[in-house]
């Protein structure tokens, strides 16, 4: 039996085509590589860390303004932007007044007889994206943060390598 709510009526998950600027910025191929010194890791953080602002400002003009306007403004629980003490920000849901935050408040939404039929399939999508950016915007950061890390570990070693290669060439200078 075909259910007519089954689809999205009032929200337009993203598509492909909202990706494929950043899908050619940096990729995951990026990664597997060998990585020449601390500068290319370096220069591979940036990247992940643009990709993950981009992906940021995505949710921001297309998944949260849908989210906030008509009919789900009306509804007791939003879809917000919440950014963490790392510097990044991910998707959630939150009563008005802030008083509760958490996929929860969805699951009450999604239960409750007083959320209108018509607007399941809309919240389930929304749901879904939510889901979706929040994991690419997680990501992104932790390989940002890792490839800056071991571009940190290169130059340390990079300055135990020559701290040694000087003290080798100064020692044998004074022989």
């Amino acid at each position: 039996m075909s259910d007519p709510n089954r689809e999205a009526r009032y929200f337009r998950g993203l598509q492909q085509g909202a990706f494929t600027r950043m899908e050619h910025a940096a990729s995951l191929k990026g990664l597997l590589r060998p990585f020449k010194g601390k500068g290319e890791l370096e220069t591979w953080a940036r990247q992940c860390f643009a990709m993950r602002d981009e992906l940021i400002a995505l949710a921001q003009r297309q998944v949260l303004q849908q989210a906030g306007g008509h009919p789900f403004h009306l509804l007791p629980v939003e879809l917000a932007q919440q950014t963490t003490g790392a510097g990044t920000a991910f998707l959630r849901w939150r009563r008005h007044n802030r008083s509760a935050m958490g996929v929860a408040l969805w699951q009450t939404l999604m239960a409750s007889a007083a959320t209108p039929v018509n607007l399941l399939a809309d919240l389930h999508a929304i749901e879904q994206q939510r889901v979706v950016l929040n994991m690419q915007i997680s990501l992104l950061h932790t390989l940002g943060r890792q490839a800056r890390e071991c571009a940190s570990k290169l130059a340390q070693a990079e300055d135990a390598y020559l701290h040694r290669l000087a003290s080798t060439s100064a020692a044998m200078r004074d022989r």
